[in-house]
């Protein structure tokens, strides 16, 4: 049944990215009220999706490159949903859903089998959650920074487009990008603790120096440094913006890395 639900869900993201960037292009002036609730039924059928993969399972469905970017994908849209309801920034979600709808068609390209678990690997998921809220609370540190830039561009070159209009103003933006990486920096370094530790008490080692390992270490360093620089140094706006970017173009393609390379992500 989790498929039926996942299919459904594909449905609705397809459908409400096609809003979104429809706003985004400026074919569409406003995106209709119907998109954001297109969005938020693609949410509840994602959930269900989750929910009864999990019941299959027996176990939390967290073991899997397609089970890691679906539940990447479906909180991304979770924090789309909060935002919107709490700011009304209705062109975020012209970035982010249509992310959510990436990470969810990679899932449907990948096996979607229930792996049987030993129970030795029953309990990671709290290492993989950990890791994947991080993950998507740099995501959202990406998308802020990237709409910075524009407006930024878009107020230098003094077009007032529409697109102008429709983003908001720079020092919002560069708030939420400092909150982003505030909050997904803890939830990384919690990932990577428990990671080890779980390491540690499965092979009896803390760090293997696997491809997914040194990813999350580069990551780890790499938003540590952007961390510091914001709280001491005072890097906020421009120079922050550009390096949230270029940090999950390097989250990308270490996850790209794991995933042509055909290893399991987590066990």
């Amino acid at each position: 049944m989790n498929v039926v639900f996942f299919e459904v869900t594909l449905l609705f993201y397809l459908v409400g990215t096609i809003f979104f960037l429809g706003q985004l292009s400026g074919r569409l002036e406003e995106v209709p009220r119907s998109a954001f609730v297109i969005a938020g039924l693609g949410f509840f059928f994602h959930t269900l999706a989750l929910v009864s993969r999990m019941i299959e399972a027996g176990h939390i469905p967290l073991t899997s490159l397609h089970e890691a970017l679906s539940f990447f994908s479906w909180a991304l849209v979770l924090v789309f949903l909060v935002v919107e309801l709490r700011y009304r920034i209705h062109i975020l979600g012209s970035f982010i859903l249509p992310m959510a709808f990436i990470s969810l068609i990679s899932a449907a390209a990948l096996p979607k089998e229930i792996q049987a678990l030993a129970p030795i690997f029953r309990n990671m998921w709290m290492h993989v959650t950990f890791s994947l809220l991080g993950t998507v609370a740099f995501a959202v540190a990406f998308i802020a920074g990237l709409m910075y830039l524009i407006q930024e561009h878009l107020l230098k070159s003094k077009h007032r487009t529409p697109l102008y209009h429709k983003l908001p103003a720079l020092d919002f933006l560069d708030d939420l990008n400092g909150k982003a990486i505030s909050f997904g920096f803890p939830l990384l370094t919690l990932g990577i603790i428990t990671g080890a530790l779980f390491a540690e008490f499965s092979r009896g080692s803390f760090l293997n120096w696997n491809a997914e390992q040194i990813g999350a270490l580069g990551t780890w360093l790499f938003y540590l440094v952007v961390l510091l620089g914001r709280v001491t140094v005072g890097w906020r706006a421009k120079r922050a913006a550009y390096l949230t970017v270029v940090g999950f173009a390097g989250v990308i393609f270490t996850l790209l890395g794991v995933m042509l390379k055909g290893q399991h992500p987590f066990v």
